[in-house]
């Protein structure tokens, strides 16, 4: 009878309830469908060990700093260091734009953020050289996949804390893979750049390379603070955060955009996103609770055994169902109710915890530039007035490139396990 949840969750979803509200809701007349009513006592002491998790604090306080640096100013720093470093290439803002999302993403973890904050400040820059608007807002829908990739990762700690694997493995993991994704969308747009003779930036345009690599240095701070602490063995995730967030509001201090009311409204953004995040948990909680009681991973078990489906057959089975769980779902929503459920499975037949999750993050990512729900798709249509379809037509060639870095990902697990096999974050 645990079939019974999505049943009612379909029907409470269309009175306009928030999703937390439509799982938990219908998790709760579920126990009473399959007749565990009694169950319903405990189910409070389940919900707090999932939320009492040392790893999920690293989540709010990256948000946190996050809105932190995208109020004081630092995307435009980064932004102008991008420009200095590939501004000369043909089809320079696009480069740009791929490269402002690397550096971007070793300070929020937000691909939401990056977009927001590249939607308004780089495409307009790069309607007036000559690109088209769909184009100018693909390509930064597209790029903004890297945040959830390279450390830190908000989903990334999600996902350890649900799964208990060590959140600094899965971030080392996530380096060489993004880095992967960076070049592969630098290529898509060279090739756009041969082909529609996109313009290269004047001269005169491109900042001074050393004056501006000097000026960026506060920025670039955070993720060297961030990724060399946690891989030194000086700050656990969580603590990295929390330093994240200092750098962050000093940062912003020096570039003097700072203002008190600013800091304020990020703390008050951080607050809403990780509160509706944690209910999230709390109700997909519930749900996980319902399904061990129906001993539903055990079903999934024996059904993948009964079809015989081996371990790469799995593999692109689970790929094709978070594909497409991405396109309707949110990211914290999809990974709190499918991982539980498939992951086990998965692992069982001997897939490693930390490849499992950089697949599991990546795939799902696609799902923020993917029709008919993506989230990035939404935030560059909001922003810089775009046609939502028509944005979804020339996303998608950088959305099947991406689809070929992750299949490329499936197959050679080595390009992810190596780095954290090298530091000794996992086992070899």
């Amino acid at each position: 009878m645990i079939w019974a949840a999505p049943l009612l969750g379909a029907l409470l979803l269309g009175s306009g309830l928030a999703i937390a509200y439509v799982v938990g809701g219908a998790t709760v007349l579920a126990f009473f469908a399959a007749g565990q009513e009694r169950y319903l006592a405990i189910l409070p002491q389940q919900i707090f060990s999932k939320i009492d998790v040392f790893a999920l604090m690293a989540m709010p306080l990256f948000i946190l700093a996050g809105e932190v640096m995208n109020r004081g100013g630092v995307t435009r720093v980064l932004i102008r260091l991008a420009m200095a470093m590939v501004g000369r290439v043909r089809g320079g803002l696009g480069h740009v734009n791929v490269l402002t999302s690397v550096f971007f993403a070793g300070i929020s973890g937000s691909a939401v953020a990056d977009s927001a904050a590249v939607s308004n400040t780089l495409v307009p820059a790069m309607t007036e050289q000559g690109y088209k608007l769909p184009y100018a807002g693909a390509i930064t829908a597209a790029s903004s996949i890297i945040g959830p990739i390279v450390p830190p990762s908000i989903i990334m700690i999600f996902y350890g804390a649900l799964m208990g694997t060590s959140v600094t493995a899965l971030f080392i993991a996530g380096l060489i893979p993004g880095l992967i994704l960076a070049v592969a969308l630098m290529a898509v747009n060279s090739f756009y750049a041969w082909r529609d003779d996109h313009p290269r930036l004047a001269r005169e345009d491109v900042p001074p390379f050393f004056p501006t690599l000097l000026r960026a240095v506060p920025a670039l701070s955070i993720p060297m603070i961030i990724v060399g602490g946690i891989v030194l063995g000086w700050m656990t995730p969580t603590e990295a955060a929390a330093v994240a967030v200092v750098a962050a509001t000093l940062a912003g201090m020096f570039y003097e955009r700072l203002a008190m009311g600013e800091l304020l409204l990020a703390l008050r953004r951080t607050a809403m996103l990780s509160g509706s995040i944690f209910m999230i948990i709390a109700a997909v909680s519930a749900l996980g609770y319902l399904g061990a009681l129906e001993r539903l991973p055990e079903a999934i078990a024996s059904t993948v055994t009964e079809l015989g489906l081996g371990p790469l057959e799995y593999m692109i089975l689970l790929n094709v169902i978070f594909l497409i769980s991405g396109m309707f779902l949110d990211i914290p929503v999809a990974l709190a109710l499918l991982v539980p459920l498939l992951a086990p499975v998965a692992i069982a037949q001997g897939a490693d915890p930390v490849h499992l999750g950089i697949i599991v993050c990546f795939n799902l990512s696609l799902g923020l530039i993917s029709p008919p729900l993506g989230a990035c798709l939404l935030v560059v249509s909001t922003v810089t007035g775009a046609n939502y379809w028509a944005l979804a037509r020339a996303v998608l060639p950088f959305l099947l490139i991406q689809i070929a870095v992750l299949a490329l990902l499936v197959a050679v697990p080595d390009l992810t396990l190596w780095l954290p096999r090298t530091m000794g974050l996992i086992a070899q």
